[in-house]
């Protein structure tokens, strides 16, 4: 049986944010903080491998090549060491081309066969691949074939979800079709992870640590829901390691957040009010220095400092109000589930 107050103490993020580039949709940079010292790497780190081989995309996983002669009669490109009558490339640079695709299939399909027909001469690009509402092609306008003069063939792919790469000698276990060419596929929609720790400053202490993550997509999926996506696979793997029931645990390490994060509110600067300079220097004549001293005041004790008027008692009522909090406080147990509790100061000091 695990300690109940597992967690007392411990510093953790109450959410990340979250900064994007209109000009670049794909890419995604994440912050969250503060962490203990250390736990800023465990958990960058961990979500760095998970989100470079384990979330899932779509990739082409085999293809089947048919090319008629004059007479309409149909010839089956058997392996991608035969050349393709009537096509400039080699077979082997055609199934090269298809697999620089990032391919997408609607949320609810997971596999699907897609047919087309070229005939004439001209060069085929992955725009003419799309299919709308069934095939969307990110990869826009890349070559895949140069058809000759009287060329006519068919050309049907296979597009699968799955994730990390699969070789072609695995994908042709699944393949029914004679003819069909098996094909290496990239599943994974991940281009680029980067993460970094930068110290983050809580109250008196430096050395917590903020976590930076960068994650460039192809495109295929958003960046937030890929780290999301990433954070699922990782928590569902860590809870076959916990023994006890871990909602007792939650529960007091929730309610010992709650006692932890009044504290910090109460020991919060008056600066962080944003008072007007009048109503802040009556406070310093008065020697209050935090929150906690000042709600403990009531407006009679407040009344009572020199050069204090009624517009700077308003001033300071609504500023409190703001942060759920009056003058003349004895009691703060409702703010441990109040759902908007100010923010508390956390700068980060970089060095």
């Amino acid at each position: 049986m695990a300690r109940k107050n597992l967690l007392k103490g411990f510093k953790k993020p109450k959410g990340i944010t979250f900064e994007h580039i209109d000009s670049n949709p794909n890419y995604g940079k994440f912050t969250a903080y503060p962490m203990e010292t250390g736990f800023g790497t465990t958990v960058g780190n961990t979500l760095r491998r998970v989100l470079l081989s384990s979330i899932q995309g779509y990739a082409i996983t085999a293809v089947r090549i048919t090319s008629y002669d004059a007479d309409a009669v149909p010839h089956v490109i058997s392996s991608e060491f035969e050349a393709i009558p009537n096509i400039v490339e080699d077979t082997l640079e055609v199934l090269n081309n298809l697999k620089m695709l990032r391919v997408k299939l609607p949320e609810d399909v997971e596999q699907e066969t897609f047919l087309f027909e070229f005939s004439g001469a001209g060069v085929i690009t992955s725009t003419q691949l799309a299919k709308e509402g069934s095939l969307e092609i990110l990869t826009k306008d890349v070559p895949i074939f140069t058809l000759m003069e009287g060329a006519h063939v068919e050309f049907e792919i296979q597009v699968d979800l799955g994730r990390g790469y699969v070789p072609a000698e695995v994908n042709e276990h699944y393949i029914e079709v004679v003819g069909t060419i098996p094909m290496d596929a990239i599943f994974t929609p991940i281009n680029k992870v980067k993460y970094a720790i930068e110290p983050c400053r809580v109250g008196q202490r430096n050395d917590y640590d903020k976590l930076i993550i960068e994650i460039w997509t192809d495109g295929t999926i958003a960046p937030e829901d890929a780290l999301a996506e990433a954070a699922k696979i990782a928590k569902d793997h860590f809870t076959i390691f916990v023994n006890f029931n871990d909602n007792e645990i939650s529960r007091a390490d929730e309610l010992d957040d709650g006692d932890e994060r009044i504290k910090q509110l109460l020991n919060t600067p008056v600066e962080e009010l944003e008072l007007s300079v009048r109503s802040s220097n009556c406070l310093k004549n008065a020697n209050i220095r935090t929150i906690g001293e000042l709600t403990r005041k009531t407006e009679e004790d407040i009344a009572k400092t020199r050069n204090f008027g009624k517009k700077s008692l308003l001033e300071i009522k609504e500023k409190l109000l703001e942060w759920n909090l009056n003058l003349g406080m004895t009691d703060y147990t409702h703010l441990k589930n109040a759902v908007n509790l100010p923010k508390q100061k956390e700068e980060s000091d970089e060095s």
